[in-house]
């Protein structure tokens, strides 16, 4: 992949991308193996890796919004304390080709709405970053305004008309209030500028949904084989109780018991995951797809454990990058239950964890390219009890 920005050096978020993809492979798998030499057995099966796409492969752009009203710049701002060291990505080709053209349309509803780009220095201006998110599945897109403020609300809503008759593949815009004068992402105010509210999405005919504040992955393709690997690991063995912790929407735990339910098997599940709004998505998809004995909640996965309801069978755990913490290792060997299976964005938290999972034993391991031209990646692992 060829990169323009990368080549004079004003973006270098794709550090690997001078190595050719082959070696790229070769390297993570490297890093892999060495990492959990401690856990891999002769009898655990290490598949090759699931290799990404090398360009257009992401669903989701993250822009910070900088420059003048009247000339926005939408893309990275690499000292933020500097406003000229901004770059404008809108040509990035980590993007599918049809983000630049909606990309070009919201810089003029910048300017028409009086959105002044927020500088991080002088603390003043409105608008902090733009996020822009498609659906694969439908060629839908999700809008969000990072403000200051709702003090420019009245203006985007005054807008939001004539964007969305250019736009109309644009079916949800939200606003999100960010008051921190800090390079934090978003805040926890949410406002819904249309009446639509969630993005669907599907992967292995299983549809999700996409919502403001909730965690989805960036890359569909790989995001598809990696749930469709959860599913066919799981699907022949002997579960009937099913806990995913750090749910989110919901695809692991929900691809793993729609498997069990085309075997007109019994299955249950619980979802747990912090986020309410990846909650209210999961439920949503449960109810699509037509499981009916579920149960999603809202709560710290870290830290749950159940007070009463039957002993899971399989228990998934998809923590983020800090792992799942020894507190839930050591609840889990008491636990006992026959199987894990664990996603990790991060091997070395994993390392970790695996090394607090003394009851288990690594028997699946298979890492899937996430992240191309970068040094990250994901990986799963299926555990069974010693």
């Amino acid at each position: 992949m060829y990169c323009p920005h990368f080549a004079q050096k004003q973006c270098q978020s794709c550090s690997w991308l001078e190595q050719d993809y082959v070696s790229q492979i070769a390297q993570k798998q490297q890093h892999l193996q060495q990492q959990l030499v401690d856990f891999i057995q002769p009898t655990t099966v290490c598949f090759p890796a699931y290799e990404s796409a090398h360009q257009a492969m992401r669903n989701r752009a993250k822009m910070v919004v900088s420059g003048m009203v009247e000339r926005p710049i939408l893309g990275i701002l690499p000292d933020p304390q500097d406003s000229t060291s901004a770059v404008d990505l809108t040509d990035c080709p980590l993007y599918p080709d049809d983000f630049q053209p909606i990309f070009m349309q919201l810089k003029d509803f910048v300017a028409r709405a009086g959105l002044v780009p927020y500088n991080i220095a002088k603390r003043k201006g409105e608008l902090k970053y733009i996020l822009l998110t498609k659906s694969q599945f439908n060629q839908q897109y999700m809008l969000r305004f990072v403000l200051r403020s709702e003090v420019k609300l009245p203006l985007i809503q005054r807008e939001l008309p004539a964007l969305l008759q250019k736009l109309p593949q644009i079916v949800v815009v939200s606003a999100n209030i960010q008051p921190q004068p800090a390079a934090i992402l978003e805040g926890e105010k949410e406002i819904y500028l249309t009446e639509q509210q969630m993005l669907a999405e599907q992967f292995n005919q299983i549809t999700l949904f996409i919502r403001p504040q909730g965690f989805f992955q960036t890359n569909p393709q790989v995001a598809a084989a990696l749930y469709r690997t959860a599913q066919q690991w799981t699907q022949a063995l002997p579960i009937q109780h099913i806990w995913d912790l750090f749910c989110g929407v919901g695809g692991f735990g929900l691809h793993c018991a729609a498997a069990r339910q085309q075997l007109a098997a019994d299955v249950s599940l619980v979802g747990i995951e912090i986020s309410a709004s990846a909650i209210q998505a999961a439920k949503l998809a449960a109810e699509h797809i037509g499981l009916t004995n579920v149960r999603f909640q809202d709560l710290d996965a870290s830290q749950y454990q159940a007070s009463q309801g039957v002993k899971p069978d399989l228990v998934i755990v998809n923590p983020p990058r800090r792992g799942i913490g020894q507190s839930l290792a050591d609840y889990l060997n008491q636990l006992q239950p026959c199987f894990l299976l664990y996603s990790s964005c991060n091997v070395e938290s994993m390392r970790r964890d695996l090394y607090h999972l003394s009851s288990y034993r690594l028997t699946k391991l298979q890492l899937f390219d996430m992240f191309p031209h970068t040094s990250h990646y994901e990986v799963l692992g299926l555990l069974e009890l010693a």
